[in-house]
């Protein structure tokens, strides 16, 4: 079984935002994938279990974006 849950960050505006983003998230324990949608700044995170949202908010901050909603 897997959850996807999905999060509004901002800030991103390339490729290169959404691979910072992608590399934080996937170092959370459990995740199996990442998707970025630039242009809605909507960021879909797979994982084997629920996550903990701080777990979320801390990767998305440590790359450098913040999460929204």
């Amino acid at each position: 079984m897997s959850v996807q849950t999905a999060y509004t960050v901002t800030g991103m505006t390339c490729g290169h935002c959404a691979s910072s983003v992608t590399e934080e998230l996937t170092g959370i324990e459990g995740v199996t994938d990442v998707a970025v949608d630039l242009a809605s700044g909507a960021v879909t995170v797979t994982s084997a279990a629920e996550l903990e949202r701080d777990d979320v908010v801390a990767a998305v901050t440590e790359a450098g974006y913040q999460v929204t909603a």
